[in-house]
């Protein structure tokens, strides 16, 4: 009777699912998330989190974490367990995220793995309370210190170390060990060679003595509970993805200007090279993805500030002579260099998915 019940169930589930999932953008997007009625068993997910208990076993470490559905990845504080993005539960929703921010955070197993090691980090610390202790105070600093509307990370610092995207472990001494915690775990790392000649080395040493330390230390959080689940999200998909977007745009300086004045060119010997608005029309793709890689910033902030740039192209009547690898190789670096400075300067608020 409770085998015919749960099978009655899941393809009443499965139903739903057809429903949103062949609807046109317009209406998924007024689709309330409490509706899509999702759940991590039965995904791709289920089996990340399972590789990821599998990777905490094998180095000794007790806490098991569980995982659930939610709008983003975080890890509470009361639970020794990981919340998953939704759009990562569903194809349809995967290809959703990438048509309204052009990319899937964690939509690969491997990105998807490297995020749920570091959200482990944070459940280590949680789960035997390792910010307590005066040696992991003195390597990574204050767990009680505010988390910062926006940070400014040193790309050069080697006192740190570079997992995630957006030199993340600078942000806050828990993502600092959080950081740290998931190079440790990575099968293969070989953190030691990599960052022999590093300050950073010092923490990761630690993370691996702490580790050994905590083998049979009592367990603080044991109760899994789940933390803002999408079944009680009354929000559309549409007013969430206006929100992401609003908290993803990037300023244009009125610098760009004299940038793109000494990529491309306003001479007259110049006049019958193509215009430089339709050079960076056409290679913008390869623009927006390659400062994606080098920056870590969300390819919709970068598309918002190649299309103002395209417009002043335009404005300053300017032409694209010369290498097409060259001035592809320049502009990427400019805007490179110039989202950087945007996005972490300390008068700008910031918004991090943690």
């Amino acid at each position: 009777m409770r085998a015919s019940h749960a099978a009655t169930s899941t393809a009443r589930g499965r139903a739903r699912t057809r429903v949103w999932a062949d609807l046109p953008e317009a209406e998924l997007l007024q689709v309330r998330v409490k509706d899509l009625g999702l759940k991590l068993e039965g995904t791709w997910l289920e089996d990340c989190v399972d590789s990821l208990n599998t990777e905490l076993d094998r180095r000794g470490l007790k806490v098991q974490a569980h995982a659930w559905i939610s709008d983003e990845w975080f890890s509470p504080d009361n639970t020794p367990g990981i919340a998953v993005p939704f759009y990562l539960a569903h194809p349809r929703l995967a290809a959703l995220e990438r048509r309204m921010l052009l990319g899937v955070e964690g939509g690969t197993r491997r990105e998807c793995m490297q995020i749920l090691r570091h959200e482990a980090g944070h459940v280590l610390q949680h789960t035997y309370g390792l910010h307590r202790r005066r040696r992991w105070q003195q390597l990574f600093g204050r767990s009680s210190t505010r988390y910062p509307d926006s940070y400014r990370p040193n790309p050069a610092s080697k006192d740190f170390v570079q997992h995630l995207p957006r030199w993340y472990a600078q942000s806050h001494p828990d993502e600092d060990f959080a950081e740290t915690f998931a190079l440790w775990l990575t099968p293969r790392s070989n953190w030691r060679k990599r960052y022999a000649e590093w300050p950073a080395l010092r923490k990761l040493e630690y993370v691996e003595e702490l580790m050994a330390e905590i083998v049979d230390a009592p367990q603080m959080l044991t109760k899994r509970v789940e933390v803002d689940p999408v079944s009680t999200m009354s929000i559309t998909l549409g007013e969430h993805y206006q929100k992401k977007l609003d908290h993803s745009s990037l300023e244009l300086s009125s610098t760009y200007d004299r940038d793109l004045q000494r990529i491309f060119s306003a001479e007259p010997a110049d006049r019958k090279a193509p215009p430089a608005s339709a050079f960076v029309r056409r290679n913008r793709a390869a623009i927006r993805q390659s400062v994606s890689r080098r920056t870590g910033e969300y390819q919709i902030a970068v598309d918002t500030v190649i299309s103002e740039i395209i417009d002043r192209c335009r404005v300053l009547s300017l032409r694209a002579p010369g290498s097409e690898t060259r001035l592809r190789s320049n502009v990427t670096s400019m805007l490179a260099a110039r989202t950087v400075r945007s996005r972490y300067r300390p008068s700008r608020r910031q918004w991090f998915t943690l």
